[in-house]
């Protein structure tokens, strides 16, 4: 049984052959990859919302290459531990993009747990299901889960916009969230080739909502790289690409060695109990 709720009537589903249909006879079918599109045509902003496949295909071929490997073995790593009591839990990567956080933190986890990716990109979670079939992914809106209210107990967002209210509505109380942001010296060598002044990131949050700051942890290291292909999908999988200037690229492309900080603030924050 599918841990997603319809998104029209936010009623449970039942599986029909394969489809999904819910209490009021909405149908949503299954995508050969086992994915579902929950996400309803008019809450789309354009025909097909999300990252695009130029850059969901760069972030994959730059987070296979390992270079974020350290964040997500940490993130991992604090999910089991504050989860370590449980018996039976259900966790959400919210902007799971094409799922390599969410698989790496599958395998940490207990196999009764349930595990579910989010995204609107349905090129990404169209990837995500395909390569990773112990999770369940489907398309939709981080503004508006499709997922029962007090239903998860860890809810992961790296990068991912949300709304505090959907945060609250979804996780349980004393449920944790822990979010990944860009701390201040994040990628500080791309940002000087196309900015003059570099503008620091934020050392730390404000806590969303109905949330208590626990624990904040910097991870901050140096990534080496000798590959140009591996520098060229790295800024293309951030906002930084539509800075850079085709001259730009190419001088930055021209080095033969590239030292790049990855400066990273992950904060746990606790749901009140009220």
């Amino acid at each position: 049984m599918t841990p997603f709720i319809c998104p029209l009537c936010q009623t449970d589903f039942q599986k029909n052959n394969n489809t999904q249909v819910c209490a009021n006879n909405h149908h949503f079918d299954i995508a050969k990859e086992g994915y579902l599109n929950l996400l309803p045509v008019n809450a789309k902003n354009s025909k097909n919302p999300g990252d695009n496949k130029e850059m969901m295909t760069a972030r994959r071929a730059f987070l296979n290459s390992g270079g974020y490997f350290q964040l997500a073995k940490k993130v991992s790593e604090l999910v089991s531990s504050y989860l370590a009591s449980k018996e039976q839990a259900e966790i959400l990567d919210l902007g799971c993009g094409e799922g390599y956080y969410t698989a790496l933190l599958a395998e940490q986890l207990p196999t009764q747990f349930v595990v579910n990716g989010l995204d609107i990109s349905k090129v990404a979670i169209r990837y995500a299901a395909k390569r990773y079939k112990n999770i369940n992914f489907c398309v939709a809106s981080a503004y508006d889960v499709p997922l029962p209210d007090n239903s998860i107990d860890a809810l992961i967002r790296i990068y991912a916009p949300s709304l505090d209210n959907e945060l609250a509505r979804l996780i349980k109380a004393s449920g944790y969230l822990i979010t990944v942001t860009p701390a201040p010296r994040h990628l500080f060598q791309l940002r000087e080739n196309i900015y003059q002044q570099v503008n620091e990131h934020a050392q730390k949050n404000l806590a969303p909502a109905g949330f208590d700051k626990i624990e904040q942890i910097n991870l901050n290291y140096l990534l080496t790289i000798d590959d140009a292909a591996s520098v060229e999908n790295l800024v293309k999988m951030t906002p930084l690409y539509w800075k850079y200037s085709e001259q730009k690229m190419q001088s930055l492309l021209a080095q033969r060695q590239w030292n790049i900080e990855c400066d990273f603030n992950i904060e746990i924050y606790q749901r009140q109990e009220n």
